[in-house]
């Protein structure tokens, strides 16, 4: 049996429901013209894996199983909607955990089955490039992109609509998975990035010198060096204040974020400047990003907590445009863990 094509759906004036479980967030929404969030609706299993310091690919899979019909079912009464309205539906294909992955893609599968609807893959990446946009659907392109999270750490030049350009990346550990480490290592638990942010406001940012890593060496990041410097003071100085330790760290790392993201931006000749992803929720490179965009001239989008972790909203806007520039996904699309950003 085969799906609708595009031709099928002309009028884009659509309800998408879209479907992301790419790790560790089970989520549905259901968003319409591509910008319109009807429902949105999360379940975090930040708890299941906080004892392990981490996400279990395992516990998780099988915790979108139990999760993934009661919260779509969820994003649809809350949007008002049923499968007679929903003209197309959309689901994270990767990059992500396999077993994750597997969970969303094929429950999406099956509701445009019945539904009798398009289905449309979506990169999770590209979904994160979109989150600023359902916010603000009038931002001006071209945009320099600070997509910043646990698997993720990249510069991206966001031409227009799925033209991207990718302009510097982490050469070792993601900005999110270094303050996770960090966080471990000083006994602050996980998830690393808020607690972090948490304790630092107690904290002294100039109390420890750390390395600003590759901060002019180009648009790449390291991170494993600034983590490793963390751990040799620590080792050297076991009375150093925890506060003091976490808050120099995140000066450090945020440092490096705003000072190659701003080089990146006037480089291009972008008009602004977004955030995008976990670690957009840390509140010092926010702060940090909005005065240095200030200082430059460019326009900065931060957006909201809800827009910074994994949601459905973003992978439904999404599906909206792909279905508009490049019609249904064939149904024996996989699952794709190291998928990358489609180049220009």
């Amino acid at each position: 049996m085969s799906l609708p094509t595009l031709e099928d759906v002309p009028d884009l004036s659509l309800k998408v429901l879209g479907i992301e479980s790419s790790c560790d967030e089970t989520a549905a929404a259901v968003v319409a013209d591509g910008v319109v969030v009807l429902s949105s609706v999360v379940s975090s299993q930040v708890d299941l894996h906080a004892r392990y310091g981490g996400v279990v690919p395992e516990i998780a899979s099988r915790a979108h199983l139990d999760l993934i019909t009661p919260v779509v079912a969820q994003a649809m009464v809350e949007a008002g909607t049923d499968g007679d309205d929903v003209g197309a539906v959309a689901a994270t294909i990767g990059p992500g955990l396999m077993g994750s992955l597997l969970v969303g893609l094929s429950a999406a599968k099956a509701m445009a089955l019945v539904w009798d609807v398009p289905f449309v893959g979506v990169n999770h990446l590209e979904a994160h490039l979109y989150a600023p946009l359902i916010e603000n659907p009038h931002l001006q392109l071209p945009v320099v992109i600070l997509l910043v999270s646990g698997g993720h750490t990249e510069i991206i030049h966001m031409v227009d609509h799925g033209q991207y350009r990718v302009l510097g990346s982490t050469v070792d550990d993601a900005a999110g998975e270094a303050f996770d480490k960090v966080a471990r290592y000083l006994g602050l638990g996980y998830p690393g990035g808020p607690a972090i942010d948490r304790v630092s406001l107690d904290g002294d940012p100039e109390a420890v010198p750390l390395p600003r890593p590759m901060m002019n060496d180009g648009l790449d990041f390291s991170f494993s060096g600034l983590k490793t410097a963390v751990v040799n003071y620590v080792r050297k100085h076991p009375d150093v204040s925890t506060p003091d330790m976490a808050a120099s760290f995140q000066e450090a790392a945020i440092d490096v974020l705003v000072a190659k993201t701003l080089a990146a931006a006037l480089e291009v000749e972008a008009t602004g400047v977004c955030l995008a992803g976990g670690v957009a929720a840390n509140s010092l490179l926010r702060a940090r990003m909005v005065s240095a965009c200030e200082r430059d001239g460019l326009r900065c989008h931060v957006p909201s907590m809800a827009m910074c972790t994994d949601n459905a909203a973003m992978v439904a806007a999404v599906g909206w445009h792909r279905l508009r520039s490049d019609g249904a996904t064939p149904l024996d699309v996989g699952a794709q863990p190291g998928l990358r950003l489609p180049p220009m």
